[in-house]
């Protein structure tokens, strides 16, 4: 536990078409949905807004990589999105590696009653959840950060 480093983090879903946000409180118990962004020119002066209520320690952005762990488009995407967050909020951004976050919000809404079409809505905020419970998790059980750091210096694309 001594390794945990203190501090809000708000955890990142990048879409095609919304952003999902979470955040979590300054220890790290619990990560917690916060909106769901309208993934357009906007988007991130929205997550800009959101962080402004908070200490930011980082921004946690999920990096979907497929089940190989390999690239797709999506990927790009989200580090092209992350990169521009960062630049923009001079916040750190750590990637991780959110293969599951999307299936496992998907399982939990359904287990509690909610069909896909009533889903739609938070789904990528309780994706956000996961990714960033996940990253508070490992790095709690490793003294080490999830994911990986983006370069001060990397612009983006």
């Amino acid at each position: 536990m001594s390794g945990f480093r203190r501090g809000v983090r708000l955890g990142i879903d990048v879409g095609r078409a919304r952003v999902g946000v979470a955040r979590s409180d300054p220890d790290g118990m619990l990560a917690v949905p916060v909106e769901t962004v309208p993934r357009n020119d906007l988007s991130i002066d929205r997550i800009l807004q959101i962080a402004e209520d908070y200490d930011l320690l980082e921004f946690v952005v999920g990096l979907p990589v497929n089940m190989q762990g390999a690239d797709t488009p999506s990927t790009t995407d989200a580090r092209e999105f992350a990169a521009a967050l960062q630049q923009r909020s001079g916040v750190p951004v750590r990637l991780v590696d959110e293969r599951l976050s999307t299936v496992t919000a998907h399982a939990a809404l359904r287990s509690s009653g909610r069909s896909q079409k009533k889903s739609r809505s938070i789904v990528d905020q309780v994706a956000a959840v996961v990714l960033l419970q996940q990253a508070i998790d490992t790095e709690k059980s490793t003294g080490n950060p999830a994911g990986a750091t983006i370069p001060a210096d990397e612009e983006p694309v």
